[in-house]
């Protein structure tokens, strides 16, 4: 994303607001536009509820989508809800965020601004998602996505997977279920709560299978480089089904296991001991503190 526009019809509110914002928070290396179809003159409340959280947009105007040089955009986000969005035409990404128009079905003053103080509420959290996906790094490659989240009636939550992912469970026993959807890369375990508190979803980890060992490795050097905690740096782990993984959060604290499979050569160097055995250099000491 390097030339994002913005439309709506009147370019009055919705795509002026949103400008506003992008300009704000996206880096400032990334040009923001804002135009309509039917372009009238920018509304004096979005300027005021602009100025509410400190951004003047004071000096932004209305302009027509014919205006735009189509050649140089490269991401269109259109926010009409129940109008006809104008059209651009260009070889551009395309978004749709629908937003009503805060400027109509409101006679009071007071409950004009609010429906613009909403408005702007509602784009700020869209323009800051964006923001962090413009900033974030290349993913993970990924073979196979494991999830296990904890239920407290396994039978009833088994059911509903069952008809949620249209496939019985591959296997259950009185403590948990595996649903494997081999189409999707998908591994999901029905876990039974083990008395603690449930989280707010319920997401008791998510688990990203990777190629080969290296790429465990690459992912930890990742993670770090992104500024993303590490809960255990990258280990192979022997007892139970012998992994090489590395533990992150999430901002919300949801455990990522990032993991892959040994390979027979690499199963034949277990340890007696069976202890961890660290993939690099100084993060034992690191991480056991």
């Amino acid at each position: 994303m390097k030339k994002i526009l913005f439309l709506c019809v009147a370019n009055s509110a919705r795509s002026q607001i949103a400008e506003g914002l992008a300009r704000h928070y996206l880096p400032q290396d990334i040009e923001i536009y804002s135009a309509g179809s039917e372009p009238s003159t920018l509304h004096p409340d979005a300027i005021t509820v602009m100025s509410e959280i400190g951004i003047d947009i004071s000096q932004q105007y209305s302009k027509s989508v014919d205006t735009i040089d189509a050649n140089h955009i490269d991401t269109v986000i259109t926010l009409c809800a129940e109008e006809v969005c104008p059209v651009i035409l260009c070889d551009a990404q395309r978004m749709h965020w629908p937003l009503a128009d805060p400027a109509t079905n409101s006679e009071v003053s007071s409950e004009l601004l609010e429906n613009f103080r909403n408005t702007r509420d509602q784009l700020l959290q869209r323009i800051l998602v964006l923001a962090e996906l413009i900033k974030a790094p290349n993913g993970i490659p990924s073979i196979e996505f494991h999830s296990s989240v904890r239920v407290n009636d396994l039978a009833k939550s088994a059911a509903f997977y069952s008809w949620l992912l249209n496939i019985w469970p591959k296997e259950w026993t009185h403590r948990y279920a595996t649903f494997i959807r081999e189409d999707l890369n998908l591994n999901m375990v029905l876990v039974v709560s083990d008395g603690k508190q449930l989280h707010h979803d319920t997401l008791y980890h998510l688990g990203i299978n990777v190629k080969d060992k290296q790429e465990v490795v690459d992912a930890f050097h990742k993670a770090k480089d992104a500024g993303y905690n590490v809960f255990k740096p990258p280990r192979t782990t022997w007892k139970g089904t012998p992994l090489h993984e590395l533990w992150l959060t999430d901002p919300d604290g949801n455990l990522i296991e990032i993991y892959a499979r040994l390979t027979p050569a690499e199963l034949k160097t277990k340890p007696q001991h069976e202890q961890p055995t660290f993939l690099v250099a100084g993060t034992e000491e690191q991480y056991s503190k």
